[in-house]
């Protein structure tokens, strides 16, 4: 089993910033892929960006030039550095990993809002 625990969410007006980590623990098998998606109720799950632990990385067309995720796999810790921050991008993001399965976390709910 695999837990995943994530913070750094809130309340950012447009144009701000925000710093989403998320913390895995458990059984954690190599290679590992981790990444974000976002979520609001009545819509569908969207990928925001992924990390592999060999370097590759994806992002969503949404946020190329605005986001950047990064991972220590020492910590087993991917992060999300989310700048020019939109009123699109208020949903609840979702942490998860591929490592011998797939886990998610919690959640954290990111509002961009004057």
């Amino acid at each position: 089993q695999v837990q995943l625990v994530e913070s750094g969410g809130g309340l950012v007006q447009p144009g701000g910033s925000l710093r989403l980590s998320c913390a895995a623990s458990g059984t954690i098998v190599s290679p590992t892929t981790m990444g974000w998606y976002r979520q609001s109720p009545g819509k569908q799950r969207e990928l925001v960006a992924t990390a592999a632990s060999r370097g590759w990385k994806d992002y969503a067309d949404s946020v190329k030039g605005r986001f950047t995720i990064s991972r220590d796999n020492a910590k087993s810790t991917v992060y999300l550095q989310m700048n020019s921050l939109k009123p699109e991008d208020t949903d609840v993001y979702l942490c998860y990993a591929l490592t011998g399965g797939a886990y998610w976390g919690q959640g954290t709910q990111v509002t961009v809002s004057s």
